[in-house]
């Protein structure tokens, strides 16, 4: 069977990750739509492997809120467009917190990393890689998290970003195929965000930080009500 989730990204993970990264995936691209009804057996025999796995994946995807366990399944749940709003929400509001940290911090090690990323993004770009350019960005955003070293934070992060990561994919796949050349503005903003850090200048934060977050938001608004661009994006690598 198709996996949604890129695989190449599982190489050292259980049977039990594996199946539950791309059972996020296909709800959150609604490849399986809200309401279904997932069963044990049948996901079984779609991943070819035992109950045990698909059981325990059932459970943490429902930690996440995704599906809801019943006596005859795991009914989907899925996300609403408000979810994915508020889930932005909680990512603004954790690096926000960061960058105000970082203001008051010597990042000559953090930033030296961040040009580094992203270099690794523009080469993404360049081969046409939307998924290498997720994966790096959410690298990007998680170096910066992670330097101010505050435990609490690292672990609302933690929880956030398998369904962040998942959200990440589609926009930039959906980017990718329908425009391109916006790259170019995503890049930018990862420019003015390192700028902004390095100069300790936070009118310069705030504006990086807004700008990049408004307008990743905004470009992605049509995919999550369009089906067919949710079909393209979940299905990029066919």
């Amino acid at each position: 069977m198709k996996r949604f989730y890129p695989e190449n990204r599982l190489t050292e993970s259980s049977m039990g990750e594996r199946v539950m990264a791309d059972l996020r995936m296909r709800i959150i691209s609604k490849d399986i739509h809200e309401g279904a009804i997932l069963s044990e057996n049948k996901l079984s025999q779609e991943y070819n492997m035992s109950r045990s796995p698909i059981r325990d994946a059932l459970k943490l995807l429902e930690k996440e809120g995704l599906v809801q366990l019943k006596r005859m399944g795991a009914k989907v749940i899925g996300l609403s467009e408000q979810d994915i709003d508020e889930i932005y929400d909680i990512r603004i509001i954790i690096e926000s917190f960061v960058f105000k940290k970082l203001l008051k911090s010597e990042t000559a090690s953090l930033i030296h990393d961040l040009y580094k990323i992203l270099e690794m993004m523009k080469v993404a770009v360049k081969y046409h890689d939307a998924d290498e350019f997720s994966f790096r960005d959410i690298e990007f955003h998680e170096k910066i998290i992670t330097f101010i070293q505050h435990r609490h934070i690292e672990i609302l992060w933690s929880n956030l970003r398998p369904i962040m990561e998942c959200l990440i994919l589609l926009s930039m796949r959906h980017r990718m195929e329908e425009n391109k050349a916006d790259f170019n503005r995503v890049i930018e903003n990862h420019e003015l965000l390192i700028q902004a850090i390095e100069n300790k200048d936070e009118q310069l934060v705030d504006e990086a930080f807004y700008k990049n977050f408004n307008d990743v938001h905004k470009q992605s608004d049509d995919l999550w009500s369009n089906p067919i661009f949710l079909k393209r994006a979940s299905m990029y690598h066919e």
